[in-house]
């Protein structure tokens, strides 16, 4: 949904360089969108109900919230807010979307920067977790009796009771370091 809505306000601000007004690009996006996205894509919905709400004479500024609410994503609903403020106080609306659209578009590019740095770090964990236990079965089909040295006995079983427990101790405290909320 953000990438469309990335979509959308480059769609719009093309149109309000060309000087259409914000209702006319809003129209224009509509096009451009139902060529872009299939019939059910989120955006094009959204876009779709705000020209409708245009024939009706709704003002911009109340589309724009009440589709950052629908939407319930931040990046949309500061969007809206920013709109909001700078149609109000007529700003300048094209550098208002293309400044929006950037950090957007930056913030989107780091956070997958962010996740791929995060992937190679989970599958290392996971390599890493599947070590001892790889060990233990080639130790275990090619040398059974050093095996039986350490699960013979009461002072084996205790060690390697106490090992297995440090290695599930660590196997979860590793899930919860690569598990980071981005």
């Amino acid at each position: 949904m953000k990438r469309q809505f990335m979509d959308s306000m480059q769609m719009l601000t093309v149109s309000l360089q060309a000087g259409y007004s914000v209702e006319n690009s809003i129209r224009e996006a509509v096009k451009e969108l139902a060529r872009v996205y299939e019939p059910e894509a989120f955006i094009l919905q959204e876009f779709q109900i705000m020209e409708t709400q245009l024939a009706v004479n709704r003002n911009m500024e109340d589309l724009f919230m009440d589709f950052g609410e629908r939407s319930a994503i931040d990046d949309i609903q500061s969007f809206a807010e920013v709109f909001f403020t700078a149609k109000r106080s007529g700003g300048d609306l094209i550098a208002v979307i293309r400044n929006t659209v950037f950090c957007i578009r930056q913030k989107q590019e780091t956070l997958q920067e962010i996740e791929t740095s995060l992937a190679g770090k989970v599958m290392e964990q996971n390599v890493m977790s599947m070590i001892p236990l790889l060990i233990l079965a080639y130790v275990k089909f090619t040398s059974s009796e050093f095996l039986s040295v350490m699960y013979g006995n009461l002072t084996g079983v205790t060690i390697m009771v106490l090992c297995f427990l440090v290695y599930v101790l660590a196997y979860f405290w590793g899930r919860k370091i690569v598990r980071v909320e981005v």
